[in-house]
């Protein structure tokens, strides 16, 4: 079933429900969030929770290198490791994930993204951009995966090799930012070939 037909309040609710599910877990097994965050039982408890910042995130990894104390399971328990650019900070901000909250994500993608973008079993979702650790790149590609549509990584590649893999293999979603869907199409018409827009939907 579809977000758009459910109703707002059901939605609600059940985002409450599941809070008050995990978070008695977190507070008791993690230190980063013990001494932030309270029990909800209502919207009026959870309008009391404090606001978190990305820098009292980075601040707990530097004192507590590599990782920090915002871990709610032993080491082991997690299965990929993921972290931002760097580029706002002085160092990336890291983040784990284990087996559940990655499948979460996976999910997310397959069930909500990519039929909001019209994205189907179908579809050869071309993924333009290098394979780092950032998190938004795999959890795109996985989630083609899950959703049974042909996933094509595009890391390691020129714009030019790109632009002639997304026509030579039938591309027919591409998932990259909107400037670099821009370039691609700059580079297509420089290299000759046909228009991006012609043969694939590009969805950033």
């Amino acid at each position: 079933m579809r977000a758009s037909s459910v109703s707002p309040d059901a939605i609600r609710a059940d985002q409450l429900r599941r809070l008050r599910e995990r978070l008695p877990e977190v507070l008791a097994r993690n230190p980063f969030y013990r001494d932030r965050l309270h029990l909800v039982e209502s919207w009026e408890d959870f309008q009391r929770l404090p606001l978190l910042s990305k820098a009292e995130i980075v601040a707990d990894q530097e004192a507590e290198p590599p990782f920090g104390s915002n871990l709610t399971y032993p080491i082991d328990h997690y299965v990929r490791l993921h972290q931002t650019s760097g580029s706002s900070g002085t160092r990336p901000l890291r983040w784990l994930d284990t087996a559940e909250s990655w499948e979460w994500w996976e999910r997310v993608w397959a069930e909500h993204v990519f039929p909001a973008a019209g994205v189907g079993p179908r579809d050869r979702v071309f993924c333009a951009f290098s394979f780092g650790p950032f998190i938004g790149f795999w959890s795109a590609f996985c989630g083609a995966e899950r959703l049974g549509a042909m996933a094509i990584s595009g890391g390691a590649m020129t714009s030019e090799q790109r632009a002639r893999a997304i026509l030579e293999l039938g591309a027919t979603a591409i998932c990259c930012t909107p400037t670099y869907a821009l370039r691609l199409a700059e580079v297509a018409g420089e290299l000759g070939l046909p228009s991006a827009r012609a043969s694939t939907t590009t969805r950033a």
